[in-house]
């Protein structure tokens, strides 16, 4: 089996450092600041969106020059300010390694994804991490997900993410989604959940739920 997991509300709690460091990009534009509940909304579809909604939110030009570039210099100053593995992540990566390859598919631009894995501790769980800013494009792209394949040909391939655009990519890619409940792209899905059956309350429970899937 091949498990593909995405990076923040997934393996890794980034929510404080991301709304704080979009709250920094619409305050240096003279906007008032956003909360984290606000930004969370905004997060799972890559940075050049996330910038987008946070200026839009605020009354700013979505397409304001060079926001883009401002707002990754401001994270990547915050990017491990509050940043945490989720609670069991690495006892449960432990455990999935068994079963295949891991890989990490996250919208989150490389560098900033391989900085966050290294410094938690996380990277060496994983045969391949594939980020936003490459050749396969973002989620719910479905380009990415089908590459992994190539870690194990034949063998079944597994996306286990928190929202929507992760569920979006599991049905493009005609693979079983695990919907990380727990995460904090959970919110997107509103009163309308992932049609999976396999759905993860905590980490800990991850090994149960694929034990499911054939």
């Amino acid at each position: 089996m091949i498990i593909a997991f995405d990076l923040d509300g997934t393996l890794i709690d980034s929510a404080r450092d991301l709304g704080e460091a979009a709250s920094e990009l619409v305050q240096a534009y003279g906007a008032p600041p956003l909360s984290v509940a606000q930004v969370v909304t905004m997060v799972g579809d890559g940075a050049p969106v996330l910038v987008r909604r946070a200026l839009e939110q605020s009354g700013l030009d979505p397409e304001t020059p060079g926001a883009l570039d401002r707002f990754l210099k401001i994270y990547d100053r915050r990017l491990m300010d509050h940043t945490v593995a989720y609670p069991g992540i690495h006892e449960e990566l432990g455990r999935a390694m068994r079963r295949g390859p891991l890989a990490v598919l996250t919208n989150k631009p490389l560098g900033p994804a391989i900085g966050l894995l290294e410094a938690l501790g996380l990277r060496g769980f994983f045969t391949r991490v594939i980020g936003g800013d490459g050749e396969y494009g973002r989620k719910p792209d479905p380009r990415g997900l089908q590459a992994l394949r190539a870690l194990a040909p034949g063998d079944q391939i597994v996306l286990i993410g928190d929202s929507p655009a992760d569920a979006l990519t599991a049905v493009a890619a005609s693979c079983p989604f695990v919907f990380a409940r727990y995460g904090f792209g959970a919110l997107k899905f509103g009163e309308s959940p992932p049609a999976t059956p396999f759905v993860v309350d905590h980490p800990r429970d991850l090994a149960a739920v694929l034990d499911l899937i054939r």
